[in-house]
């Protein structure tokens, strides 16, 4: 299930309907909303009707389902694997790869991928074809390491890691600007932002705590090379704290503006390196190499790519 909160925006004194006020939101079409079980509640908490009429101002919940297995298929997608076992898979994630078929990306997806690639998969989790064995996401443009399990248990013990924040994720961004001190910690909390629902920003209504530490690796030219540690899963998490920093992530179409030197570089943003406990493995610690948008335009700066730091 999945669940969002949508600020009600229109002119004052107008109303609309909650149906109509779902389907503007592009999330599915009027014909899907039985389909994927959606449900909608007001601020309480309580279930709405379709016909009620919403004002300005007003706050929903939009619960829905994923979409249904049946239109989920197996398709070849080209796996990076970093390590495998018959528990688990570190992938390292191309940029530009969906982890999960959800509304507008049924196809291509990485869970697609691992549906092809092991055919037992599907059955060990009961059909599932949406989400079977994953353990966390990376955006669509974000590269890097990502972690899958193979059976329930081995989804448990890796899921189990993450909601007790014991799991080490370190991520490496190239910023417009750079940080206002060497290294620290951005604490502040993160949720969607109201005036814009694709969006998230820090201390909005219904905010979640989010913590990340950062370290300044280089910097030249106006850039900075930074190291990230992520100790909470906030959507967009890293791009919204760079950005309360007045150093977006260099090529984040969302939370920065096009560079006039790099105009063609895209979100410059890579899971780099995991340490993560194994199910009847021990510890682990993986690497992902950095992508060649990483290496050329590093190399461009006179940031050593292939030593950015421990």
């Amino acid at each position: 299930m999945n669940s969002e909160d949508f600020p009600v925006q229109i002119s004052p004194g107008d109303t609309v309907r909650v149906d109509s006020f779902v389907a503007s939101l592009g999330l599915f079409t009027r014909s899907q909303i039985s389909r994927r079980s959606v449900t909608v509640r007001n601020a309480s908490g309580h279930e709405l009707k379709f016909s009620k009429h919403l004002r300005d101002g007003d706050v929903v919940r939009v619960e829905w389902d994923d979409p249904p297995s049946s239109d989920i298929m197996p398709e070849p997608v080209s796996l990076d694997v970093i390590y495998e076992d018959d528990l688990c898979i570190v992938i390292n994630k191309a940029q530009g790869v969906v982890v999960h078929p959800a509304h507008g990306h049924i196809h291509g997806t990485l869970v697609q991928g691992l549906l092809y690639r092991y055919r037992a998969l599907d059955e060990a989790f009961g059909g599932d074809r949406v989400r079977p064995g994953v353990v966390h996401r990376l955006d669509k443009d974000t590269s890097g390491l990502i972690i899958a399990a193979k059976t329930p248990e081995a989804l448990e013990f890796l899921s189990g890691q993450f909601r007790e924040r014991s799991v080490k994720k370190i991520y490496l961004a190239v910023t417009r600007g750079k940080p206002p001190a060497s290294e620290g910690e951005i604490d502040l909390p993160i949720g969607r932002d109201p005036r814009d629902r694709k969006k998230f920003a820090v201390r909005v209504r219904n905010s979640k705590d989010a913590l990340t530490r950062y370290r300044l690796l280089g910097e030249t030219g106006g850039y900075g090379l930074v190291q990230l540690r992520i100790l909470t899963g906030r959507t967009h998490q890293i791009r919204v704290h760079l950005q309360s920093l007045g150093c977006p992530v260099l090529g984040d179409p969302v939370y920065s503006r096009r560079d006039s030197v790099y105009p063609d570089s895209t979100l410059m943003l890579h899971s780099w390196k995991l340490s993560i406990q194994l199910p009847g493995s021990g510890k682990k610690r993986f690497t992902a190499p950095l992508p060649d948008r990483f290496t050329e335009i590093l190399s461009e700066l006179g940031i050593d790519p292939l030593n950015p730091g421990a």
